[in-house]
């Protein structure tokens, strides 16, 4: 066993550095589109053959490298530096482009794709080269499932045991083992990555999307990320299209062990996982609720109300972000729903983000079971799941992270209002960042952008989208002074 009080500095350079060789091969794949529609190859090429070079070296001192085991911490800092260095490299071809002339921009822009947050600096977003609007869209899907499972997936090719990183990609809940090898697990999550956003793509290709807005709004919606390659969303799109990118949301906001089980026909665990049940009826309800307000209040047809209601919930339930209406201008207790929404979050185990209905669901099962223990003081009544008993140290981590996050999110708030921003902007700006939603409320709304904060403001809202990606554990305890204690 490794001593999990040193940090193994090798292992942790020799992953990073990978990951980098891995991110500079991601940016190739979008050469073939700059070819096709005459632009410059360069930005991505340079971008690539710096990121490649960078990450060569390192890698090739430390491929020898004989400890094969990665302790807690080391899992815990590789994935707290990886989505900052990949970030930090990910600007390359924003910058070597001039689609984005200042680097905070850029950085705001490819740590809001690789958290899958989708809020965007860009006020128009059809004058940038195409090439470059897909790595956009790329940094969405690698981090969707996470650059981490990926690692994991071919961490054998490198000799490296992956469990560690998956405790820390995914802390607290985290979805059912699949195969007894956590390596497996990470290729049965990626395979099936893989299924839902090809069979979108051609879903949407054989409507009125070409390949190219097909490829990047299929990379977008599975990784619940939201950004488009159109200034206004998905809102110029016919319904076709609207309703197929609702479906591969809500695909993408489900547990990704339930879809193993339904692909292998074990339908019964998908209907009668209580997550899911929660996450199918909040939809059906809110979305049949504010259909009817908008077609009462707004004079709207039954059908557009009914897909502009559950498109929305849909898009910001599993924090995905696309939009095709302004909700903002709804009546104020249905764009209040939509805000409540944003608390929420998709399901354990899915590509979304937020607090995530389990926790919800483990929260208020155990509030109500304190009233019956004090009742009865002396008796031992344990919150179920599933039908099964959950740790108590579960429901500690449920609690302690909801204490955590409503800080996290005052404190947020608090700084954006003491930065001269309003309340609503404050607010909306906060939770649209650590739930890596994109559009929130106040001047941040469905058609608004971010590109009017301060340098300062767009790091700490950086900073948020991190902490929201990660579970906010995995940032607090690296940055925390006992983690860096012997």
């Amino acid at each position: 066993m490794p001593n999990s009080k040193i940090i193994n500095i090798p292992i942790v350079l020799k992953v990073l550095s990978f990951l980098l060789i891995v991110e500079g091969l991601f940016m190739l794949s979008g050469i073939g589109f700059a070819i096709y529609f005459g632009e410059s190859i360069m930005p991505l090429l340079i971008s690539s053959l710096i990121t490649i070079f960078v990450g060569l070296p390192t890698y090739l001192l430390t491929k020898k490298n004989d400890k094969k085991n990665i302790g807690k911490r080391d899992g815990y800092l590789i994935v707290a530096t990886t989505w900052v260095i990949i970030s930090i490299f990910g600007t390359l071809p924003f910058l070597i482009s001039g689609s984005i002339s200042n680097y905070t921009d850029a950085f705001f822009e490819t740590i809001s794709g690789f958290t899958t947050t989708g809020a965007t600096i860009l006020n128009d977003i059809e004058v940038v080269p195409k090439n470059i609007l897909y790595w956009r869209a790329m940094t969405h899907w690698i981090g969707g499932m996470g650059i981490i499972v990926l690692t994991v997936a071919i961490l054998p090719f490198l000799g490296i045991g992956g469990l560690q990183l998956m405790i820390a990609e995914m802390p607290g809940i985290t979805p059912d083992k699949l195969h007894p090898r956590i390596t497996e697990t990470a290729k049965r999550f990626w395979a099936i990555y893989v299924i839902f956003t090809v069979s979108e793509v051609l879903l949407l290709w054989i409507g009125e999307m070409n390949f190219f807005d097909s490829v990047c709004h299929s990379f977008a919606t599975m990784a619940t990320g939201g950004f488009s390659t159109k200034n206004d969303s998905i809102a110029g799109f016919m319904p076709y299209t609207q309703y197929i990118i609702v479906l591969f949301m809500f695909f993408a906001g489900t547990n990704f062990t339930l879809h193993y089980f339904a692909l292998h026909r074990k339908f019964d665990k998908m209907i009668s996982n209580q997550e899911f049940q929660i996450y199918f009826w909040i939809i059906v309800i809110v979305s049949i609720f504010i259909a009817i307000g908008l077609f009462l209040a707004e004079g709207l047809g039954a059908e557009n109300s009914f897909r502009d209601s559950l498109f929305t919930v849909v898009s910001i339930l599993t924090t995905t972000g696309f939009v095709t209406t302004d909700y903002s201008i709804w009546p104020s207790t249905l764009w209040m729903l939509i805000f409540a929404l944003m608390f929420i979050g998709g399901s354990a185990g899915s590509t979304g983000g937020g607090v995530k209905i389990i926790r919800h669901l483990l929260l208020i099962k155990n509030s109500f079971l304190e009233m019956k223990r004090s009742i009865h003081p002396q008796a031992i009544i344990p919150v179920k799941y599933n039908g099964k008993s959950v740790s108590q140290q579960i429901i500690f981590n449920v609690m302690a992270f909801f204490l955590i996050y409503i800080l996290v999110f005052s404190f947020g708030t608090i700084t954006l209002s003491m930065l001269g921003y309003n309340f609503n902007t404050s607010i909306g700006a906060t939770i649209a960042a650590l739930g890596n939603i994109g559009p929130g409320i106040g001047d941040v709304g469905p058609v608004d952008n971010y590109s009017f904060f301060s340098p300062f403001a767009k790091w700490f809202l950086s900073f948020l989208m991190l902490l929201g990606r990660l579970e906010l554990f995995t940032i607090l305890i690296v940055i925390s002074p006992a983690f860096w204690r012997r």
